[in-house]
């Protein structure tokens, strides 16, 4: 299947400034910090997911804890393959597939199946096993492979503030990525392996969009509120990506919350 990649240009312009702990006297408002949150979450869980397959829905179950957990940044990405079984996943677009294919690439996989959880853009595990999901969580984090870059979110009226930190002597290299969702909805699934069940689904992404280059040095992006606004909620989050243009690690991330 022919992949767009995994990341696209932002259609809005976007301002980046160094930051090196300049004062922000000069901004016409004073920067309100987020809902208080660590700038270094666990780790970040990514499933693909779809309303067709009759397997995932344990898995939505589970995403729906993670979802509300304050350390993990998690986005459930609905794709659009199993369509043909009945129904139309009425979530799904075809950025989220190629994404799961693209992610299938940069692991030297062969296929791609649901529920299927990557976390921290480093490994792939069944997303319907608890066990497997938190047990990847706490390993990355303990050698090294969670999140090793600080991002932290401040906001005017008019605007979002992007500090992403200092790598020191690590990753020099990444693309800011901006995940949009949907709030969360439940849908009544009419056809297919699901038929007749109602399921609650958290953080669906809508879209994604690339903001900016990360280069190993605190450095600072700015996003228009406007955009935020238009969206259910948004997630930042900093991955490294390979020559051939596909997925890395994910180095730092964080939630944009909408006032």
């Amino acid at each position: 299947m022919a992949s767009r990649g995994p990341l696209r240009l932002a259609a809005f312009a976007l301002a980046v400034s160094t930051f090196a702990g300049a004062s922000l006297a000069s901004e016409p408002e004073k920067p309100q910090a987020d809902k208080p949150q660590t700038d270094k979450p666990l780790g970040v869980v990514e499933l693909f997911t779809s309303q067709g397959c009759s397997s995932c829905p344990p898995a939505d179950e589970f995403f729906a804890e993670l979802a509300a957990k304050e350390n993990v940044v998690a986005l459930a990405y609905h794709v659009n393959y199993w369509d043909y079984l009945g129904w139309q996943d009425t979530l799904s677009n075809k950025e989220n597939t190629d994404r799961q294919y693209d992610y299938m690439r940069a692991f030297g996989s062969r296929s791609v199946y649901t529920p299927q959880a990557v976390i921290n853009g480093r490994s792939h595990v069944n997303g319907a096993s608890r066990r497997d999901v938190d047990g990847a969580l706490a390993r990355m984090d303990r050698v090294g492979e969670g999140m090793r870059v600080g991002i932290k979110v401040s906001r005017t009226s008019d605007r979002v503030m992007i500090d992403a930190g200092d790598a020191g002597n690590g990753p020099s290299d990444a693309h800011v990525v901006i995940v949009y969702f949907d709030p969360p909805q439940m849908v009544k699934i009419g056809q297919g392996e699901n038929s007749g069940r109602s399921l609650t689904y958290w953080n669906a992404v809508s879209d994604i969009q690339t903001a900016g280059m990360w280069h190993g040095k605190a450095q600072r992006y700015e996003l228009p509120m406007s955009e935020i606004a238009k969206k259910g909620g948004c997630a930042v989050l900093l991955q490294s990506v390979g020559k051939d243009g596909m997925p890395g690690p994910i180095l730092g991330a964080a939630f944009i919350r909408k006032p």
